[in-house]
């Protein structure tokens, strides 16, 4: 059997490691990425996918389209990571002054966000399993669409997501204790956060070096 971390893409298979995934201790994390045991999803075959039909104009040729009734205007705070997020990527594909601008809009909207009341960990963990819990139904859409681009922001991002989950449900078991004697490093790239007296070597989501990790940090404590 072969079991995947739903992070970082590391596969354990017992055949090549000799121990069953069960049998690992339960402090036992992912060589890759330190996500815990509880990361990890059996490995299945999985059909490709396939792509639905795309209405388009009569006529024309020209594809229509289609929004969800569900969807919602996004925040300025969500305008502000998704500005941020698009100049990352102007800058992976060597558009500068697109990146600049993205920037700028990802400050104002910054600047123009509301402070949220209840901005608990616990609030924050409730909201990182829900969008956990909505990516598959965005990859289908993706895939429908046959929206290759789309599909590898999802890819990403829920990679980091699912992280950012796990540090979180170990914050609230481990407290302060989690952080000491260690640093916090974010991927520039990617937004992938890792916890460790330094760097990786490459980033597990998105595949760059150490130095383009950023370190975060922290307020003295009093």
């Amino acid at each position: 059997m072969k079991y995947k971390c739903t992070i970082c893409g590391y596969v354990y298979d017992e055949a090549q490691e000799g121990v069953a995934f069960a049998d690992l201790p339960e402090t036992w994390k992912c060589p890759w990425c330190g996500a815990p045991k509880s990361a990890f999803e059996q490995e299945e075959e999985q059909a490709p996918p396939q792509r639905g039909p795309t209405p388009q104009n009569e006529g024309t040729g020209k594809t229509e389209a289609v929004f969800d009734a569900s969807m919602q205007k996004l925040s300025p705070g969500q305008m502000a990571a998704l500005c941020s997020n698009l100049a990352r990527g102007c800058e992976k594909q060597y558009m500068p002054r697109e990146a600049t601008l993205f920037n700028e809009l990802a400050a104002w909207f910054t600047r123009n966000t509301p402070e949220v009341a209840d901005a608990t960990v616990e609030a924050v963990a409730a909201q990182l399993k829900q969008d956990i819990a909505d990516y598959p139904g965005l990859n289908r859409n993706c895939a429908q669409q046959g929206d290759r681009g789309a599909q590898r922001v999802l890819v990403w991002g829920e990679k980091v997501t699912r992280m950012l989950s796990s540090l979180t449900g170990r914050y609230q078991k481990e407290g302060d204790a989690l952080l000491d004697g260690t640093e916090i490093w974010v991927c520039s790239v990617c937004g992938f956060v890792y916890i460790g007296p330094a760097a990786p070597e490459l980033c597990p989501v998105c595949k760059v070096p150490a130095w383009k990790f950023n370190k975060i940090e922290r307020r003295k404590r009093s």
